[in-house]
């Protein structure tokens, strides 16, 4: 079917929009590259998106995405002459820029050819919940490049932990922390003394205390936390309990998210700054009105895990007391 693509045709709507930008598309037969480069403009690379996807990479100038048209939730039209592929390149804001959030059309157009017609059934959609995930979480070096060369850590200095989801049959997924708690034991019991860290469907609850924050994503099915050493078991072995969710890209709600709190600013949602208003239920009770939110544990997609034992120490001779943060 290749010699339909040999007369195609690219379209590029609304290009003014990005002023002190400039947005390249090169649509293949099937799949499409999206290279975004900065010019004066002061927005962060990372919060793009194109549909559900993440930048396949960024740096400081340039963010690209190079992805088939059957990701991304991608959108098929036949009409007319052409056959056209549609999404959405977003920007979400953050409150470390200047720039505003904003939504970009990009349509790859073909000529379509005189005896294609659309298939009956269309499998593209149909492979959510097929196959098997496999969850990890644990401790990383200070870039996130690696492994930790060590589980003790200094009270005050940041624990980097990253969690993640193995998926090669699956749709692509978001990886969330649904909860996650640290206590001194391996095996948590009803009256096992625990310090809250993520509570409330993802709300990062000690990054109000603390400069614990979760970092920009690389890909969906990661997520990167850089936890600051609390005073919690100072100088005991400390296991940290997650509960872990893989979810639909599309499915983010009150109880599918990943918010921490920004000193000066409130809560913000990780994985698009526009839509931070799910994170205003952190401060009381996050509820969905989902009744799929529900159903997702009956579906296999969540995950308890145990990272640990690792041990914060203090510097100072000074005893502790406490169980907040440093």
């Amino acid at each position: 079917m290749a010699f339909f693509w040999q007369r195609a045709a690219v379209w590029s709507l609304a290009v003014a929009m990005l002023v002190n930008a400039d947005m390249k598309l090169d649509c293949r037969p099937d799949a499409v590259t999206v290279v975004w480069t900065k010019g004066k403009s002061q927005a962060d690379t990372s919060l793009f998106r194109l549909g559900s996807c993440f930048p396949t990479s960024f740096s400081a100038t340039e963010a690209v995405f190079r992805v088939d048209f059957n990701d991304c939730s991608f959108r098929r039209l036949v009409t007319g002459d052409y056959l056209m592929y549609t999404n959405d390149l977003t920007y979400g804001s953050s409150s470390d820029t200047q720039s505003l959030a904003f939504t970009h059309p990009v349509v790859c157009a073909f000529e379509r050819p005189k005896d294609w017609y659309p298939m009956i059934y269309d499998p593209v959609f149909s492979t959510h919940g097929v196959g098997h995930l496999v969850f990890h979480i644990g401790l990383m070096n200070d870039d996130f490049s690696g492994p930790a060369e060590s589980t003790t850590f200094a009270l005050g200095s940041f624990i980097p932990i990253m969690a993640s989801v193995s998926q090669e049959t699956h749709q692509p997924l978001l990886l969330l922390l649904e909860e996650c708690v640290a206590a001194t034991t391996r095996e948590l019991q009803p009256d096992s003394p625990v310090y809250p860290i993520i509570a409330n469907k993802g709300c990062l609850v000690d990054s109000r205390m603390s400069g614990s924050k979760f970092e920009p994503r690389q890909t969906s099915s990661e997520l990167h936390l850089s936890l600051q050493a609390f005073r919690f078991g100072l100088g005991e072995e400390v296991f940290i309990h997650c509960k872990l969710v893989a979810w639909d890209t599309n499915g983010l709600d009150s109880t599918k998210k990943a918010c921490h709190y920004v000193k000066d600013h409130g809560w913000e949602l990780l994985d698009n700054y526009a839509y931070s208003t799910l994170c205003d239920c952190c401060d009381s009770d996050c509820k969905s009105r989902r009744t799929r939110s529900i159903q997702s544990v009956s579906h296999g997609v969540a995950h308890s895990a145990v990272l640990g034992p690792l041990t914060i120490t203090d510097g100072t001779s000074d005893s502790f007391s406490g169980n907040g943060s440093f």
